[in-house]
C-alpha cells in the first residue's frame, strides 16, 4: 500500500468535513464489506481521495451522485461494477463488490465468471446489457451503435447514461486503488 492509512486524529482542516461526508456515505450505502479501520481511518477509494481532496473531493461528488441517487437495478449495477474491476484485475474493488453482488442475489457461479473476465450465460437481459455495454466500454473505442440502443430500450435514454458513467466511474475507482496498490482487508 503507498499510502497508509489518515486516522482522523491527523486530519487537516480541508480533509475533516470531506471525511465526515465520506463516512456518513459509506455507512449509508456502502455496507457489507471492510471500508473504515478500528481507529476510524477510511479504507479503499476513500483513503487516498481523502489524502488529495482537491482530486477526492470532486471525485467522491461523482461517487455520490451514481451510488445515492442511482436508478438502475442493483444487479445491474454490480454486473457492470464487476466487469470493469475484473477488466483492470483491481483487487479490493472485486472483493467488495463480489460481497455486495452476493448480498444482492447474484449466485456465486455468475460471479466467478465475470471476475475471470467472461460472460454468464445466465443473466437475466437487463444484467446482460449490462455486461455487454461495461465490457465494450472497457475494452476501449466507442460503444458499439446496436449496444448502445439496446441500453436505451432496456433502461431508458437516462438510464444507459447513468450506466455509462457508472463504467467511467468504476474505471476511476479501479485506476485509484491499483495506482495506489490498495489492498483487500486482512481477512477479506
Amino acid at each position: 500500500m503507498r499510502l497508509p492509512l489518515l486516522p482522523p486524529a491527523q486530519l487537516s482542516a480541508e480533509q475533516k468535513p470531506l471525511y465526515d461526508d465520506m463516512k456518513h456515505g459509506i455507512e449509508k450505502s456502502f455496507g457489507g464489506f471492510s471500508t473504515v479501520a478500528a481507529d476510524g481511518a477510511l479504507m479503499g477509494p476513500w483513503n487516498p481521495w481523502l489524502r488529495y481532496p482537491a482530486f477526492g473531493k470532486p471525485i467522491w461528488e461523482l461517487t455520490k451522485a451514481l451510488s445515492m441517487g442511482a436508478t438502475l437495478p442493483k444487479t445491474v449495477r454490480e454486473v457492470a461494477i464487476l466487469v470493469t474491476g475484473a477488466h483492470f484485475r483491481s483487487a479490493y474493488e472485486l472483493y467488495a463488490h463480489v460481497i455486495v453482488a452476493e448480498q444482492r442475489g447474484l449466485q456465486d457461479a455468475t460471479l466467478s465468471t465475470i471476475v475471470a473476465g467472461q460472460r454468464p450465460a445466465d443473466l437475466t437481459q437487463p444484467e446482460a446489457v449490462a455486461y455487454d455495454v461495461a465490457a465494450a466500454l472497457v475494452h476501449g473505442g466507442a460503444l458499439p451503435e446496436l449496444t448502445w440502443r439496446q441500453a436505451v430500450q432496456t433502461f431508458g435514454a437516462a438510464g444507459a447514461a447513468e450506466l455509462v458513467n457508472l463504467v467511467g466511474l468504476y474505471c476511476l475507482v479501479s485506476i485509484t486503488l491499483n495506482g495506489f496498490d490498495v489492498p483487500v482487508p486482512e481477512g477479506g
